[in-house]
């Protein structure tokens, strides 16, 4: 059902870019939880005001809770996860099909028996696989880390969910990305809607998240969907797991159809 030569040279292709991303969070991730200190909670809460407190709500950073999952919930996982990856996810989803076309490079894949679903299901796979590996990594360097410097003091089953939530995030957004691809024959037009509307989502947590006033903008924003402080508490996520999920299976099943049934500029 996959192209293996075809999987293996859009890795080549997004591997520079992946490996960038993967140390920009590899290097923050243990920085962030080495800053971890229960006894110094006070401290670094008179430091954080100093800075204006809308700027930090804007970037997530409203801990509700002070144990070593809610630090690193707030701290990493109220934007940072949100940022990095969607900055590789953009950048690989518009290469899977809309880049291929708009070079030429489309038929010549179309000139061998290689089927439009095939490629199609091959390029979302990637995407999917790729995004899990980052992901995947975060949770595994996590835990190890936090496990080295504070034993036994990371929630490890809630700091997986966090993750879980993430990933599913991540899915649709990359779905989103993968079925602007999928739509438009040139990368400018792929990228306005792929990455324009990922960005644009981002920027509405932001900005929901500054005030009472612009609290209403989360109603207009797929990273809502994301709540690093239900997660960890433990309650009211799994039906927004389930909204994510779906959303990432709709969005990649709507780019699969949208390439086999339009035309080619080939």
């Amino acid at each position: 059902m996959i192209s293996k030569p075809l999987i293996k040279a859009t890795f080549k292709q997004n591997l520079i870019v992946m490996l960038i991303i993967i140390a920009a969070l590899m290097l923050y991730l243990p920085i962030i939880i080495s800053m971890y200190n229960p006894n110094m909670q006070d401290s670094l809460n008179e430091v954080l005001e100093l800075f204006p407190q809308q700027f930090l709500a804007a970037l997530g950073f409203t801990a509700a809770r002070h144990d070593l999952l809610g630090f690193v919930a707030t701290y990493f996982y109220g934007f940072l996860i949100l940022l990095l990856p969607m900055i590789f996810t953009i950048t690989a989803a518009n290469r899977t099909i809309a880049s291929h076309v708009d070079k030429g490079s489309m038929a010549y894949l179309l000139s061998t028996p290689t089927k439009r679903s095939k490629i199609a299901i091959t390029q979302a796979l990637y995407l999917l696989v790729s995004i899990s590996l980052i992901i995947g990594l975060v949770t595994v360097v996590g835990i190890c880390v936090s496990q080295m410097l504070y034993p036994g003091e990371l929630d490890i089953m809630g700091f997986i969910m966090l993750n879980l939530g993430a990933l599913l995030l991540h899915y649709a957004l990359t779905g989103l990305s993968f079925f602007a691809s999928c739509t438009f024959n040139d990368s400018k037009n792929s990228l306005m809607l792929g990455a324009g509307l990922p960005v644009a989502f981002l920027l509405l947590q932001m900005l929901s998240d500054v005030g009472e006033s612009t609290e209403f903008l989360k109603y207009f924003t797929i990273y809502t969907l994301f709540d690093p402080e239900k997660i960890t508490s433990g309650e009211g996520y799994i039906i927004s797991f389930l909204i994510m999920g779906i959303i990432a299976i709709c969005l990649y099943f709507a780019g699969i159809m949208a390439f086999k049934k339009r035309d080619l500029p080939l």
